[in-house]
């Protein structure tokens, strides 16, 4: 056990990211995953059973001092870092020419600035696994909507992915993007209700990062768009 792999996951204690977390785990590795809410990040723990290889972690992704606590953290319980996963994201369902501004700070920091700083606190741990980093973007990364704010943020993050993996690379770091489309997850409650169609499942979701993680060393797979089957754009 003290030699198995070590995951760090943001936003991990509900949706995709506990869904990656499970899999993980269930694989053998170890993994800390972070979340503002203690009282989620203590109920999936439990919900798990209190697994020796599972640390929760309580932190704001878009602070660059709980992020590199969360990395120092995941270090100290586990003495390596194989994986780290830019999860945690939201979206304020609005648009840009309609939409109400005093949400859009916080999910540009979270969407945009959180995968950033989860990358420059990981580094040099990775470097010496040889690692891997995931980032979990969206279709709406890819695809243009109308007005969307959060599709702006993914954008961003699709760009991410290329630009850290150009740098990375040469020190033996893989970089993936995973770029889901409409998944049945939280995300949907402040949006008010899940939307039409046929719907991804978050373990759906996670079995494509899991995928990624477990490639052959010397593999980089960098861009993994998946969609429920019916969704058209």
């Amino acid at each position: 056990m003290t030699d198995s792999p070590v995951a760090l996951i943001t936003g991990g204690g509900s949706g995709i990211g506990a869904a990656v977390a499970r899999q993980l785990l269930d694989a053998g590795h170890r993994v800390a995953v972070t979340g503002r809410g203690e009282a989620r990040l203590r109920g999936f723990a439990e919900e798990l059973g209190e697994p020796e290889g599972l640390l929760t972690i309580v932190g704001n992704t878009a602070e660059y001092g709980e992020v590199q606590a969360a990395v120092d953290a995941t270090l100290k319980a586990f003495g390596r870092l194989d994986t780290v996963v830019a999860n945690a994201g939201f979206a304020t369902h609005d648009s840009v020419a309609e939409g109400d501004p005093a949400g859009w700070t916080e999910m540009v920091l979270t969407n945009v600035l959180g995968p950033a700083l989860l990358i420059r606190a990981s580094i040099d741990a990775l470097k010496e696994t040889r690692g891997r980093i995931v980032l979990v973007g969206s279709v709406a990364g890819f695809v243009h909507g109308p007005g969307n704010i959060y599709g702006a943020t993914k954008w961003a993050v699709t760009g991410l992915a290329e630009n850290t993996r150009r740098q990375v690379t040469e020190w033996g770091v893989g970089v993936t993007l995973i770029a889901p489309g409409r998944v049945e997850t939280p995300f949907w409650d402040a949006y008010g209700s899940l939307p039409p169609g046929h719907l991804l499942t978050a373990d759906q979701i996670a079995d494509s990062v899991v995928w990624a993680v477990r490639q052959p060393e010397g593999v980089d797979v960098n861009t993994v768009v998946v969609r429920p089957i019916g969704q058209p754009n």
